[in-house]
């Protein structure tokens, strides 16, 4: 099974998934549009939460991080005037330090995350989307900023004019993502945002023609008129796609073959040219996670 992965909703159906199928079956190809350079080291927010989560230390609560970490590196440098983009733990930082100093020794962003798997003894397959960087840009009437001063920084406050995706033209998949598509027919394409979170592993040149012919279900991250959580009504509208779960199916053009969106969601089923299956896809626990993956598994199995 492939996941794509991005963001918080997509975890939260991973740790149902890992209920259902062994870790080794799985294997999760993920954003790093969103990846930025912070003292120093390269923060991988979507990747690090499918690491930490694999490895048994996120902190589910928050869905970021690590739990139980602390932070006095983070609350020193505050101290002394230096205010950093993101909060991080001191073991979260500590694994960032690792990851780029094997990258500043010529290790692809691959290779590192490789090294991370196996130094937590994670079975399972995760893979940076690509080893280019590339980064989420969001124009705004006050200028263009990248997608972490957005939604970290301005806490998602400003107007959207416009997103893309800067480097995304010269971005390739890697030869591990495209050897893992090769070799598996089921994508499950998670409930994150589809225009920031699982919108730049489509833009790779070639992934959407290599999805066309797989079988592919997407959870959509929304419900009526509103996402979950997150920015994703923002970006949306800003994409020129309706904020519904007919606008999900939308952003992701003819790669799907079924969308499941929640039991309460508005929508009529008549509106999409695709399957559409209804569950409840409000993850609040980890036996409803189980139950959403579960659901999505069934889908899978009457294609």
């Amino acid at each position: 099974m492939i996941v794509l992965s991005g963001g918080t909703g997509t975890p939260k159906l991973l740790q149902g998934l890992r209920r259902i199928i062994p870790d080794e079956n799985i294997t999760v190809i993920v954003n790093t549009a969103e990846d930025i350079p912070i003292s120093g080291n390269l923060i991988s927010p979507d990747m690090d939460t499918v690491l930490y989560l694999f490895a048994g230390i996120l902190d589910d609560k928050k869905w970021w991080g690590i739990k139980n970490d602390t932070f006095k590196t983070s609350e020193t440098l505050t101290r002394l005037g230096y205010n950093e983009k993101l909060m991080l733990g001191d073991t979260d930082r500590a694994i960032c330090i690792f990851r780029s100093e094997l990258m500043r020794n010529g290790a692809s962003l691959t290779d590192a995350t490789m090294r991370l798997s196996a130094a937590f003894g994670i079975r399972a397959r995760i893979l940076p989307m690509c080893d280019e960087k590339v980064d989420t840009m969001i124009r705004t009437p006050q200028g263009t900023i990248h997608f972490q001063d957005f939604w970290v920084g301005a806490h998602g406050e400003p107007d959207i004019i416009e997103m893309k995706i800067k480097g995304i033209e010269k971005a390739r998949p890697t030869n591990e993502v495209l050897e893992a598509l090769a070799n598996d027919d089921y994508v499950m394409i998670g409930p994150s945002n589809p225009i920031t979170s699982v919108g730049p592993i489509l833009e790779l040149k070639g992934v959407c023609d290599i999805l066309e012919n797989k079988k592919v279900v997407a959870v959509s991250p929304i419900i009526g008129d509103a996402p979950v959580s997150g920015p994703a009504g923002k970006l949306m509208t800003a994409m020129g796609f309706p904020v519904s779960s007919i606008g999900v199916a939308r952003s992701y053009g003819d790669i799907l073959d079924v969308i499941v969106i929640d039991e309460r969601d508005t929508a009529d089923d008549r509106d999409f040219n695709i399957g559409v299956k209804r569950f409840d896809t409000m993850m609040t626990t980890v036996e409803k996670s189980e139950a959403l993956a579960g659901f999505v598994m069934e889908a899978f199995r009457e294609l």
